[in-house]
């Protein structure tokens, strides 16, 4: 039986790209990039994140879960990472091998919801 597994991020700006830092898994300053930065951009202007620049919460799982604010579908793996689209944007973002330390291998799906940090 899988188990429903929940991690936190905290995306911020900089330098005018989105990054994260996670110390559980030796990421600093890790980029999100090629599509994956304008996806964050659309989903915090349409979720009205306040000063998301400064920091918001971005909660993902591989299983569905009540608050989740979109959801993201592999389409396919590419320069080493895998590429998600996100069907109700008509959207497509790259997301680089740091995935990996997340998920054994990329899910199918990616459920996603963004907070206000704070």
């Amino acid at each position: 039986m899988a188990q429903n597994s929940i991690t936190i991020i905290k995306p911020y700006k900089w330098e005018g790209q989105w990054v994260f830092d996670d110390e559980r898994v030796d990421l600093v300053k890790e980029p999100f990039v090629a599509g994956a930065d304008t996806l964050i951009d659309v989903a915090v202007e349409r979720k009205e994140i306040a000063n998301a620049e400064q920091g918001f919460l971005l909660l993902f799982s591989a299983s569905a879960f009540p608050s989740a604010d979109l959801r993201l579908e592999w389409v396919r793996e590419e320069a080493s990472g895998n590429v998600y689209k996100w069907a109700d944007e008509g959207m497509e973002g790259w997301l680089c091998p740091a995935l990996l330390k997340y998920f054994e291998s990329p899910p199918a799906e990616l459920y996603v919801q963004l907070k206000n940090a704070g």
